[in-house]
């Protein structure tokens, strides 16, 4: 998996033709779209179930669940929400959700890192392997603490997506990675999209006895191991052995563990030639960026579905809808706009978009009509599809081409942090 047609920084790379070039990244490009795909349908299957197992749980009176539970009490007491069932099966999701993105923030850089020693390939194969013992894991568990194992083991490996995203970053070409960065934002929309249907009509139409997760967990894990074939079998290096050969490993742990290091990127500018100081301020100032809208995209994504329940009392199918609706118009906008702003033109392209979540927040949190509602979710929704891809396609061209991976890793795991955060916050505003 050597022979790639081109050679980061190296005279091969001006040698061969554009053309070449072009197809090798388009290749790569379709390769990680379906690698992301199966791995985002495997992960979406849980997400309409979560609030159903956490009540089968409660009832079975698990020990390592009335603890939880008692933590999730005292939240609930410290921020004055009202003691009713559905709140605390969405706080109690809340909490397991931002477990799982904060062990994200922990193993993202690290991944990213690793990766960019030992190459994007063996790191992939690594994680997949992983999310795989995870889905087993959920398949065989029936009590709460291997539930718990299960998004454990599922948060430390899901390093698919920053590592996905590393080898975008890899592609010679700026068009190129533009164009594989909205490919990402395509497979997110789809996978959440189809991800979450799939798993509420596997759950429905498959209830064995009292275990109605078991087909989405053995369907989960089908996901992966045909990811980790179809890595194994189709995936090309992307990160050439010069540049592998100059990465510096894992440097300074600190680095890539601290909130204030990871802000900072300091992993990035520790390194024998690092980058101008206009540089780090732009990459700093765009990981800010990036941290600030999902921590108020995570909010508003996870506060929704109360708002909904609460003003419209929407059922679960009718909030399955409303999601739908969300991830058509992202997958529509990625596919259709996104793929084609032109290089130089992304941070226009954010700041179009951040202006026009204003009107979408204050649509959705005043709307007293369901078309009111459904307006702001279109608003949201064109934020959405633009805000992520651009963002990360801008920080893509940072850091040197050993470090593509740290970088990305830095970013994902911001992300993590701001994921982790933003429900918390939000459900006590």
């Amino acid at each position: 998996t050597e022979d790639t047609p081109y050679s980061v920084g190296g005279m091969s790379a001006v040698n061969q033709s554009a053309e070449d070039g072009g197809s090798f990244s388009s290749k790569v490009i379709n390769i990680v779209f379906v690698i992301l795909l199966l791995d985002l349908l495997g992960f979406t299957l849980i997400l309409p179930l979560l609030p159903s197992i956490l009540d089968h749980y409660a009832q079975t009176g698990d020990v390592v669940y009335q603890s939880l539970q008692s933590v999730v009490d005292w939240f609930r007491e410290a921020v004055g929400i009202p003691m009713e069932k559905k709140y605390n099966s969405v706080l109690f999701g809340g909490l397991i959700g931002s477990l799982f993105s904060l062990l994200q923030f922990l193993s993202s850089p690290i991944t990213g890192a690793l990766s960019d020693h030992h190459g994007r390939r063996p790191l992939l194969i690594l994680t997949t392997l992983g999310l795989m013992s995870s889905y087993a894991v959920w398949a065989v568990s029936r009590s709460f603490s291997m539930f718990l194992l299960f998004r454990v083991i599922g948060g430390i490996c899901k390093g698919n997506v920053s590592l996905c995203t590393a080898i975008m970053a890899d592609l010679p070409c700026p068009k190129a990675r533009n164009r594989g960065m909205a490919m990402i934002g395509i497979a997110f929309s789809l996978g959440f999209t189809v991800g979450p249907l799939m798993g509420a009509y596997f759950a429905v139409s498959s209830r064995t006895g009292d275990v109605f997760y078991h087909t989405p967990a053995l369907l989960a894990l089908a996901f992966s191991v045909a990811d980790l074939l179809f890595i194994w079998v189709m995936l090309p290096e992307t990160l050439t052995k010069d540049v592998k050969a100059s990465s510096s490993g894992l440097g300074d742990s600190r680095d890539l563990l601290s909130p204030l290091s990871l802000f900072h990127f300091s992993a990035v500018s520790r390194t024998k030639d690092p980058p101008s100081k206009e540089r780090m301020q732009k990459l700093q100032a765009l990981g800010l960026v990036y941290f600030c809208y999902l921590f108020l995209f995570s909010g508003l994504e996870f506060t929704l579905s109360f708002l909904t329940h609460q003003r419209f009392h929407f059922t679960s199918m009718q909030q399955g809808k409303m999601f739908f609706f969300i991830g058509v118009i992202m997958a529509l906008i990625q596919g259709g706009y996104a793929r084609r702003i032109k290089p130089g033109h992304h941070i226009k392209a954010v700041r179009m978009a951040i202006i026009a979540l204003i009107p979408a927040f204050i649509l959705i949190g005043l709307s007293w009509s369901v078309t009111m509602l459904y307006v702001g979710l279109a608003l949201y929704s064109f934020a959405a599809a633009i805000v992520v891809p651009c963002l990360s396609t801008l920080v893509s061209d940072h850091g040197s081409a050993n470090q593509k991976g740290t970088v990305m890793g830095i970013l994902r795991s911001l992300g993590a942090l701001a994921r982790a955060l933003g429900p918390v916050v939000s459900s006590s505003g």
